[in-house]
Formats: C-alpha cells, sequence, structure tokens
C-alpha cells in the first residue's frame, strides 16, 4: 500500500515507524528540512521537504497513486486543506487529524463536505480511553470489543493472588467462569498461552470475556472492584475538558486543577458540573487541600512528562487507589508501567493504533472485514476483531481441524448477541464477530491460517 503523510512530528514519526513495520510504501512531507533529514537517517522511506497545500510537492509525492493520504501536523485547517486537495487529485483514501473543540461538534458534517474518510481527534480519543479504565478500575487498560459487549483488561498478578502456581486449565476448572487468560507478558517477553501455562507473581495477564463475568472472576479472585466516584484531573488542556465531559455524563464528580486563570474561568464555563480550581497542581499543598486523601482517582493530564511521573508517585503515596498518567516519551512510559501502579496513556500512540486500525481494515479481504484493533503488551500484541462476511475455507471446519500460525489465539467468538469462549468443537458462521489475539499482524481472519 502507497502511504503519503503529511507532518512529521510525534504522530507523523511514530507513523512513518507503524507503516514501514506494516511493510507499506511511505513518503513523509515536511516543510522542516532538520525534521526530513531526521526521519530519512532512522527509516527507510521517502522524503520530500516542502508543504502539503503545495500541488508540485503533492505531484512529487505521486499522490494520485496514494491508497492513503494522512495529514497529522499541529494546524487543523491545514491538515483539512491538504486532505482536499490530495483527494481531489486522485488520493484513494484520506485521513486529517483535526483537534479543535469547535470542530469536533460537526465532525460528519465536515467527512460528508470535505470528502475526508477519517478525522480523528487525539485528544478525544485519550479521554475515551482513560474513560473506559476508570469504569474498570482493577485493571491497567482496558478495552472493547463489539460495541462494548466484550471487554479486554490488562491487570497484575500480584505474589499472593489466588491465580499465583496455578495452570489454566486448573484455573478454568476452579472458577467456572466465562473469561479467557489470551496473553501474559513475564520480564519483557510475550506468551500466547495455552491451557498448561503456569500463572505466576510479577504476570500481566490480559483478559477477554463480557463486562459481567469479568466483573464476578475478580471477586472470584479475592479482588475488589471499588467503582471511582470522585476524581481529579491535573491540568486543565483539552483532554481534560473531554474526559471531565465523558466522566460527569457517567455520573462522577470531577474536580480539574489548573494553574492558568482564563483557562479556568473557559472550563468553568463549559463544564458547569465541574469543580474547577485554580492553582498548581505539582504542589502538594494544593493537593492537600483540594483533597488528594478523600478522592478515589487521579489522573495526572499535564504537557510535562515529569510533572506527571510527579504526580502519580504523589498520589501513590497518599493511597489514591486509581492512578493514571499521560506520558509522552517511550521511555518513561516504560519506567511507570513496569511499576506495576499507574496506568499510561500516550496520546501519539492511541492517534497511530487508531489510523493503523483504519489501514487494515482497507486491505481486509471481503470474506472478513476488520473492526477494530488494539496494540497491547507494550506493543509486542495485538488483539483484533473481525466480522466473517461470507463462507470461506474457515467456515467448512471445526477450530481443532484448522491448522493455524503458532501465537494465535481465537479468544471470543459472538453470535446472534451472545458471546462464547471457543473450544476445538467450535465453528465460524457468517456474520460471526471474532476477537483474534497474536503476537503477528493480520490483515483478515484467514491470515491466521499456518
Amino acid at each position: 500500500m502507497r502511504v503519503v503523510i503529511v507532518g512529521g512530528g510525534k504522530v507523523g514519526r511514530k507513523l512513518v515507524e507503524d507503516f514501514t513495520n506494516e511493510g507499506d510504501n511511505i513518503v513523509l512531507i515536511d516543510i522542516k528540512n532538520h525534521i526530513c533529514e531526521k526521519i530519512e537517517e532512522s527509516f527507510d522511506v521517502m522524503c520530500i521537504n516542502g508543504s502539503g497545500t503545495d500541488i508540485e510537492i503533492l505531484g512529487e509525492a505521486e499522490i494520485k497513486k496514494a491508497d492513503l493520504f494522512i495529514a497529522v501536523t499541529d494546524n487543523d485547517e491545514y491538515n483539512a486543506l491538504c486532505s482536499v486537495m490530495a483527494k481531489k487529485m486522485g488520493a484513494n483514501r484520506c485521513v486529517a487529524r483535526v483537534r479543535n473543540r469547535e470542530y469536533f461538534k460537526q465532525l460528519d458534517f465536515m467527512r460528508d463536505a470535505l470528502g475526508i474518510n477519517l478525522i480523528v481527534n487525539p485528544e478525544y480519543a485519550t479521554a475515551d480511553e482513560i474513560s473506559r479504565i476508570l469504569r474498570f478500575p482493577v485493571a491497567i487498560n482496558a478495552e472493547t470489543f463489539a460495541k462494548g459487549r466484550i471487554e479486554l483488561i490488562e491487570f497484575n498478578v500480584g505474589e499472593d493472588s489466588a491465580l499465583c502456581n496455578y495452570a489454566l486449565y486448573e484455573i478454568y476448572k476452579k472458577y467456572k467462569i466465562k473469561v479467557l487468560i489470551c496473553a501474559v507478558q513475564r520480564e519483557g517477553k510475550v506468551y500466547i498461552p495455552n491451557g498448561d501455562f503456569v500463572i505466576k507473581g510479577g504476570d500481566k495477564l490480559h483478559i477477554t470475556a463480557s463486562h459481567g463475568d469479568l466483573t464476578k472472576f475478580m471477586k472470584e479472585i479475592g479482588i475488589i472492584q471499588k467503582k471511582v466516584r470522585t476524581v481529579i484531573l491535573i491540568g486543565g488542556g483539552r483532554i481534560s475538558f473531554y474526559l471531565a465531559k465523558l466522566l460527569i455524563e457517567s455520573g462522577m464528580k470531577v474536580k480539574i486543577i489548573e494553574h492558568n486563570m482564563s483557562r479556568c474561568q473557559e472550563l468553568a464555563e463549559y463544564l458547569p458540573k465541574a469543580d474547577v480550581v485554580c492553582g498548581d497542581g505539582t504542589d502538594r499543598h494544593v493537593l492537600e487541600e483540594e483533597g488528594i486523601d478523600r478522592v478515589d482517582s487521579v489522573v495526572a493530564l499535564t504537557g510535562i512528562d515529569e510533572e506527571n511521573m510527579i504526580i502519580s508517585m504523589y498520589a501513590k503515596s497518599r493511597n489514591v487507589d486509581k492512578i493514571v498518567a499521560k506520558v509522552n516519551r517511550l521511555s518513561f512510559a516504560d519506567l511507570m508501567e513496569n511499576t506495576g501502579i499507574y496506568s499510561i496513556v500516550t496520546p501519539k500512540n492511541i492517534t497511530a493504533n487508531m489510523i493503523i486500525r483504519y489501514a487494515r481494515a482497507m486491505k481486509s479481504a471481503q470474506d472478513t472485514e476488520m473492526r477494530t484493533l488494539y496494540r497491547i503488551v507494550n506493543n509486542k500484541a495485538e488483539a483484533m476483531e473481525f466480522i466473517v462476511n461470507k463462507e470461506s475455507e474457515l467456515t467448512s471446519k471445526t477450530l481443532s481441524q484448522i491448522k493455524m500460525k503458532e501465537n494465535v489465539l481465537i479468544a471470543a467468538i459472538l453470535r446472534h448477541n451472545k458471546m462464547f469462549l471457543p473450544d476445538g468443537n467450535s465453528t465460524f458462521e457468517v456474520g460471526d464477530t471474532v476477537i483474534v489475539v497474536t503476537t503477528h499482524h493480520l490483515t483478515t481472519l484467514t491470515d491466521v491460517l499456518a
């Protein structure tokens, strides 16, 4: 697939890396020459120094041959204009990053009027991910499939956990709850486990099930699911705005601490149900005065990674149950995740994953259609949702008769709005939603075949 990307910032660079790993043909356009030089040094891609609104530059990028055009600069209007021009010059599909809150209200109109196939708002996508984490607070991360009917959560196994030293088949036999442990991270390695795999303290598990079965399973293994009812958001940027709106709509009580007075006034105007405080959220005295000892969750969303890390560590010292931090640098994200204490969100990864998901869906064959893709276990594995559209070689056999690649697990099947965990006698039927967890890059469900 030929992909043209305009903008070589954090998101653009991540997309170059991801599409290179996908094996696609990449062209990057950026107005800053030093950015082009850096990306050319790191990746085997074609870089063009110039503007994405310049017809000659777009012609040099052979835009009429582009399967996918992506504009991810910091300027919303520029991204939209680039996309419109690329579409008119023959690009097949166009994606634009649009962050302005006013534009967010009219995304459907913009898509139809401008002919942009996908509009991505990184801040809203990040807020949505955080809201899912807070709805299932025992999880480090939480994802959903099949319009929320199936959940995939990540959580740490403590040294005294009821799961320690048991094989998976023993766990399933003991608890008799419809959950599936579909990926395990241990000492930096990723395992797609079979029934004989033994759980150890310190493991990170990825478990899929319905929300009700997950909640029941957590109670059975002795993990008390305390609902998050009160949240402090540190930093009043776009993510905080969208997140506060989502949390208030779900019934949570939200306090935002922001140091800029004019921004506080704006937040108070648009979020009348939130408690907006003008103060320094990195000052422990301010946090104590605003009740950090009495809240269920703290979410650190300032624009500086180091501040978010310090806030998170202080919140942990005050025994806050659920802590989420926004971290952009992957080295910091890995450092914090290794403590097993915090949930980490990285907006550039969330944005890149949304676009990669869209690109994979473009490549999907007619017999199966990809609907959802999540990178899990520090991007070392993927969880995907496919829809079976028609009969194929997969629908004519039971799972035990299908020879699959190693490290592929069929995690769940949704049929007629009922979820079940498949076994060797299960089959795929037209209309099924199929969840696959694997270390391979899949485009269609038939890619599971060895």
